[in-house]
């Protein structure tokens, strides 16, 4: 079920990415299956006629820019009418090639990146203030872990012990201009998060759905007085070969005769 939904999404991305050239192909590809599993995997609790419920969880989405693969799961669950999905980018269209707050289903667009990490911490704070259940998510680039304030935030959980909250990591190891290797090598980021005490679980393929799935449920339903940080190993641009693991394929827009066969040939698997 899981795998059929990954190839859903992942044709309806190649679509809009057709459509519409300009949109962070790439970055969409690496943390595809991780949102289908998040939310076709009975995870996260959530009402797509009633967005901002109260009991709701909460996700946010750092790399907002690289999230338009977030786009079709939404509109498959009932957030939005599945044909808005045409429109992406065009002018008096809800849905920006950069996504906007406005989006249903869409907590908080973090536009200066490593920013998730706090608004994130603030929401689970006041959760467990409230005395409310509801789990937190924030799903963060290894790239913005450059960021001052991403560190900040993590001291800021570590402190408040808040185990209503799960940061997910995407490590494509690549960023806007290069490979985070020669930007600025983090190095060994399991060790660096066990500093902060927080439990740490890894996710070797997050092209796997199945792996996505089985180790976010581990995570994000243990409560054990600790923030959960899943880093997830993904691949930037995965399955479209002009723009896989290139250094640039941030800012590249991919082949559109590659768009085209992969398109066909996502379209005759789902009609097989």
């Amino acid at each position: 079920m899981l795998e059929k939904l990954v190839k859903e999404t992942k044709l309806e991305l190649l679509k809009i990415a057709r459509n519409n050239p300009d949109i962070r192909l790439a970055s969409s590809l690496s943390c595809l299956e991780l949102l289908v599993a998040l939310y076709h995997g009975k995870i996260l609790n959530f009402y797509p006629q009633n967005p901002l419920d109260d009991s709701r969880d909460r996700f946010f989405i750092s790399k907002g820019h690289g999230s338009i693969c977030f786009y079709p799961i939404l509109a498959f669950l009932g957030f939005f009418d599945k044909k808005e999905l045409e429109n992406v980018g065009k002018m008096g269209s809800f849905l920006g090639s950069i996504p906007d707050p406005m989006i249903p289903g869409y907590e908080s667009i973090n536009g200066s990146l490593g920013h998730a990490a706090g608004v994130a911490s603030g929401v689970a704070l006041a959760l467990k203030y409230k005395n409310k259940k509801e789990n937190v998510v924030a799903l963060l680039g290894d790239g913005e872990l450059n960021e001052g304030s991403c560190w900040e935030a993590f001291m800021f959980m570590s402190h408040h012990k808040l185990d209503n909250l799960n940061i997910i990591i995407d490590c494509n190891k690549a960023q806007m201009l290069d490979f985070t290797q020669n930007i600025l090598d983090l190095k060994n980021l399991k060790d660096k998060f066990k500093t902060f005490d927080f439990e740490v679980f890894e996710i070797k393929n997050a092209h796997d759905v199945k792996e996505c799935e089985i180790t976010l449920k581990d995570a994000i339903f243990k409560k054990d007085k600790k923030t959960k940080i899943i880093i997830a190993h993904s691949i930037k641009g995965h399955g479209v070969k002009s723009l896989e693991n290139k250094a640039l394929s941030h800012i590249l827009s991919a082949d559109i005769n590659e768009v085209n066969e992969l398109i066909k040939g996502l379209e005759n698997e789902n009609n097989a």
